[in-house]
């Protein structure tokens, strides 16, 4: 998934990251559980990953990981990590109180090691053994410092390519020596999206674009943002990339369904360009409001743990939009 127009508005004016989006829901709540912690000693020890600067080699298991990507903590809690450092997740949502998480977290609260940057000294002073930043959008320098401190995992590639859920979920286990449990995450995830598309033969096929409003821009979002992959996993066509779309170019967002972030119904209520859409007109449009909310934090995150609970607050409402 690659790093759109909206996303890097997003780091630039360091207000939406805790936007992307939350996955659909099915018929169950997920579980408040923790997921249970592998056991350590297991792995075969050291591993050796690629990403966008060249090899890591992570010598024996970690056992101070500090995660410097805006959703690698969510990755390692999912597979029984608890990092003793974390990046900012940015955005209006305030992650610290994230519903999906605390059972993970055990009443920690890791400290932060940065928001738009990343503070290298912080980093440093939490001696970690394992630096994971696959979701950091991390430049040379930045690499090359915190590999000094420890071995350090990067963005996959030099495009800046965000991971989809289930390659991040499974290269977290392999660094952290817990490829077993990732792969139960992402069974158990999946699982999920899967009775999601069972109960809701309605999805088939089906159309939709997401208006995403930053300042009162709008993108268009596709499948190179991750903030759809919720979507996506419920089988729903999006196009391939991602749009900024200019006030001429509002008619583009008309599809089966339509779901909008960044403005409420009410503030739409004017826009004659928005109003004019088929699908306003037939009331086939999901409004998920402001991107302080939990569903836009669990879209943001886009992880084994949120992405449960984004399935629960947006597939009901997705549901009546196409039975529209």
């Amino acid at each position: 998934m690659a790093r759109s127009p909206a996303r890097l508005l997003t780091l630039a004016v360091a207000a939406v990251l805790a936007t992307t989006l939350a996955a659909c829901s099915s018929s169950e709540r997920p579980s408040t559980a923790g997921p249970a912690p592998a056991p350590a000693g297991t792995a075969t020890f050291p591993v050796t990953v690629t990403h966008a600067f060249g090899e890591t080699t992570v010598p024996a298991e970690p056992t101070r990981v500090v995660t410097v990507g805006f959703n690698d903590a969510d990755f390692a809690l999912a597979v029984g990590v608890v990092p003793v450092g974390v990046r900012d997740f940015i955005g209006e949502y305030d992650e610290t109180r994230r519903p999906w998480a605390q059972a993970a977290l055990g009443g920690t609260t890791p400290p932060l090691v940065g928001g738009n940057e990343v503070d290298v000294e912080r980093v440093a002073a939490l001696r970690p053994d394992l630096i994971l930043g696959i979701y950091s959008f991390m430049d040379r320098a930045t690499y090359d410092a915190l590999s000094k401190i420890a071995p350090t995992v990067a963005q996959p590639d030099a495009a800046n390519s965000a991971m989809g859920w289930q390659d991040q979920t499974r290269l977290t286990g392999k660094v952290l020596g817990r490829s077993a449990q990732a792969d139960r995450v992402v069974a158990d995830a999946e699982a999920r999206f899967a009775k999601a598309r069972e109960e809701h033969p309605e999805f088939t096929g089906k159309n939709l674009r997401i208006g995403f409003v930053v300042d009162g821009q709008i993108y268009s979002l596709g499948n190179d943002d991750l903030r759809t992959q919720l979507f996506q996993g419920l089988g729903l066509r999006l196009p391939a990339t991602t749009e900024t779309l200019s006030a001429e170019r509002i008619g583009e967002l008309d599809s089966d369904a339509v779901v909008v972030f960044g403005q409420t119904q009410e503030d739409l209520a004017d826009d004659r360009a928005f109003q004019s859409l088929d699908a306003v007109k037939a009331g086939r449009v999901v409004y998920l409001g402001g991107y302080g909310t939990e569903v836009a934090g669990a879209l943001g995150f886009g992880s084994p743990l949120s992405l449960p609970t984004a399935l629960d607050a947006v597939v009901p409402q997705l549901s009546q939009a196409y039975r529209a």
